[in-house]
C-alpha cells in the first residue's frame, strides 16, 4: 500500500504541476489580454471581480494551483527524506511495539526515486543492528521492519535461542567491534525479566543482547520449539547456519520466536532496503493488547514515554 500511495503523490504532484505550467504559459497570457482590452474599452482599471467574470480562472486551473506547493513538499519530504510508518505486528517487541507510529529515515541507505527505487545517489550501508525497513522478498509490495543481524560476507548460526556471528573483515583486521574475525562469536544475553511479556499463557524473558556496535532489547519465549524444519536451506550450509551473500543483508526480529525473517526467507538485496528507523513519534495502545490488535480498532491511551528515538 506505501508504495501505490508513493506513486499517487508523484502522480498528483506531475499532474497539477504540469496543469499550472500549461496554464501559466499558455491560457493565463490569453486571459491578460481579455481583460486588457476590456479595461481600454472601460477607459480604466477593472476591480478582480468583474476581471474574474470577463476572463474566469477554470476551477481544475484554480486547484492545481493551490495545492501544488503543499503535495510538492509533501512528496519530496515523505520520498527522500522521511516517511511515516506503523508497526503493525509484534515482531519487533520489545523495541516496538503495536501501535507504535515510526519515522523511517530514507535517505540513510541511498536516495532512491520513488517509483522505480532506482538508485540515485549511494549515502551509506546499513550497520550491524540497526532497525531497518525493507521490500519484503517474496512480496515487494510489502514493507517489513527488522534489525540488521548480518552484513555481506558474515557468517550466521542460530542455535538453540543463540546467535553467532562470524564478521566478515578486510585483511590484517583482527577484530570488528567488540566481535573477533576468523571465528564464530556467540552474542552475549542478559536476563533483564520474564514477566513483562506474554506470549498467550506463556511469559516471554527480556535479554539484553550485546550485538556489536550497541546493545538492544529481545524477547524469548522458552517454551517455543526453534522451526529449523522451516529455515531457508541455503546450499552448501547446515540448516541453522547462513553466508550473507555480496550486496545482500540477514535480518531478524527481536521477539525471536514470533518473527517471520531472514532464517525463514533467506537475504534483503540492497536494492529492497527502503530506510531505517530512527524515531517514534506516536504510540497508541488497545484495550485488548498487541496480540488482538486489528487495524482500525479506537486506541485507549497514549503512551507518551515511548516517543523519543529509536534504539
Amino acid at each position: 500500500m506505501a508504495g501505490y500511495f508513493s506513486i499517487f503523490l508523484v502522480l498528483l504532484t506531475l499532474g497539477s504541476g504540469l496543469i499550472w505550467l500549461i496554464d501559466h504559459f499558455m491560457f493565463a497570457p490569453k486571459r491578460q489580454q481579455r481583460i486588457a482590452l476590456a479595461q481600454n474599452a472601460a477607459g480604466g482599471e477593472l476591480d478582480e471581480e468583474t476581471a474574474a467574470l470577463i476572463a474566469p480562472e477554470p476551477s481544475i486551473t484554480e486547484t492545481a494551483k493551490s495545492i501544488f506547493p503543499m503535495i510538492a513538499a509533501i512528496t519530496i519530504f515523505r520520498s527522500f527524506i522521511f516517511e511515516p510508518f506503523q508497526i503493525p505486528s509484534g515482531s519487533m517487541m520489545p523495541t516496538l511495539l503495536v501501535g507504535d507510529f515510526i519515522l523511517v529515515q530514507k535517505y540513510s541507505y541511498g536516495i532512491k526515486d520513488p517509483i522505480w527505487r532506482t538508485q540515485l545517489v549511494d549515502v551509506d550501508e546499513p550497520e550491524r543492528g540497526d532497525i531497518v525497513v525493507f521490500k519484503y522478498p517474496l512480496d515487494e509490495r510489502i514493507d517489513y521492519i527488522k534489525r540488521a543481524i548480518g552484513l555481506p560476507g558474515d557468517k550466521i548460526v542460530y542455535r538453540n535461542k543463540h546467535l553467532y556471528i562470524q564478521p566478515k573483515c578486510e585483511e590484517g583486521v583482527e577484530q570488528q567491534g567488540n566481535l573477533l574475525c576468523n571465528e564464530y562469536n556467540k552474542i552475549d544475553m542478559e536476563i533483564l525479566n520474564s514477566d513483562e511479556f506474554k506470549q498467550g499463557s506463556m511469559n516471554l524473558v527480556r535479554l539484553e543482547e550485546n550485538l556489536s556496535p550497541l546493545n538492544h532489547n529481545i524477547l524469548i519465549n522458552p517454551e517455543a520449539l526453534e522451526m529449523k524444519g522451516r529455515y531457508y536451506q541455503q546450499p552448501g550450509t547446515r540448516s541453522d547456519e547462513w553466508v550473507v551473500p555480496a550486496d545482500h543483508y540477514f535480518m531478524m526480529g527481536d521477539n525471536r520466536d514470533n518473527s517471520q525473517d531472514s532464517r525463514f526467507w533467506g537475504f534483503v538485496p540492497k536494492e529492497n532496503l527502503v530506510g531505517k528507523a530512527v524515531f517514534i513519534w506516536m504510540s497508541f495502545e488497545f484495550e485488548n493488547g498487541p496480540d488482538d490488535f486489528l487495524p482500525g480498532w479506537v486506541p485507549t491511551g497514549v503512551r507518551f514515554e515511548r516517543l523519543g528515538n529509536i534504539q
